[in-house]
């Protein structure tokens, strides 16, 4: 942490050519890294909108269809649960939305008749998941080379602008990091609340993994920009991922998706919902 505050005094000094070594860079994005695990906890105390738009593409980048779909997001007993509100930018028929206050019902249900053991080892695995993801921060920071281009403005705010380079040599710990020498990217940190406020990270090549040799096809990409929200929490704004994967002896699926966030409203005092009614009065 002391590292982490003498980064700060520096990041503050109105330098018009900034100059960070590679591990004053890694300490800034290892901040940045935990600042939004912390933000992914705070993001269950919000309802929001997600709204996602698919593009499927045929063989020459063409958009062949579309499908559009709004869901309102919510916590339900401790696990985040989407409700589909709408299809192609029109509310769902009478039908369709009872269908879905009939699944999130059940969801209630499940988790209010829940056993002590049973929730005991959901919590146990849910802590042993957010373990593994502060181990894989700590190895995307180990994975790349940095370098400071200079500052831009994110959201009217004044951003660190950071390249990150594949660095050779590095020997990942974890499964899940061996990929990461696969991607380079640019990231933008806030520089007041040293959050995340903007990532583009891109497959320059393509990659091969797993049983059935699935490739990832070169030029696949994500996108991510955030934004602050009631002055505590840095949340999403936009996502978009382009991905062009190709499983052995079946055909491409090649997918642009777009997903915006708003209307963010903090609802949960506790995690006690016993009634669709209850979350829909939320």
């Amino acid at each position: 942490m002391v590292v982490v505050l003498a980064l700060g005094c520096v990041l503050a000094q109105d330098n018009p050519a900034p100059s960070l070594s590679q591990d004053q860079i890694r300490d800034l994005i290892r901040q940045t890294a935990a600042n939004d695990m912390e933000n992914d906890k705070r993001q269950r105390d919000y309802t929001y909108i997600q709204r996602e738009e698919q593009h499927h593409l045929d063989g020459k980048g063409q958009v062949k269809s579309t499908e559009v779909k709004a869901y309102e997001v919510m916590e339900i007993y401790g696990e985040q649960v989407q409700r589909l509100i709408e299809k192609d930018d029109k509310a769902l028929d009478a039908k369709s939305a009872a269908k879905e206050e009939e699944r999130i019902q059940k969801i209630i249900d499940k988790r209010k008749n829940e056993s002590d053991d049973a929730r005991r080892k959901r919590e146990e695995k849910e802590e042993k998941d957010r373990e593994e993801s502060r181990k894989f921060v700590l190895e995307v920071a180990d994975a790349y080379n940095f370098k400071l281009v200079g500052t831009e403005l994110v959201g009217g705010r004044e951003a660190w602008v950071i390249d990150g380079e594949p660095r050779p040599g590095f020997v990942p710990h974890m499964k899940e990091s061996k990929f990461l020498s696969k991607f380079r990217g640019r990231v933008w940190i806030d520089k007041s609340d040293l959050q995340l406020a903007k990532m583009d990270v891109e497959c320059p090549d393509t990659i091969s993994w797993g049983l059935f040799l699935a490739r990832f096809q070169k030029g696949s990409r994500f996108m991510l920009e955030q934004t602050r929200v009631n002055d505590e929490v840095w949340l999403p704004r936009q996502v978009a991922v382009k991905v062009d994967v190709r499983l052995a002896l079946l055909k491409n699926f090649n997918i642009n998706v777009e997903q915006s966030f708003r209307d963010y409203k903090k609802f949960r005092a506790t995690s006690r919902i016993v009634a669709v009614e209850d979350v829909q009065k939320k």
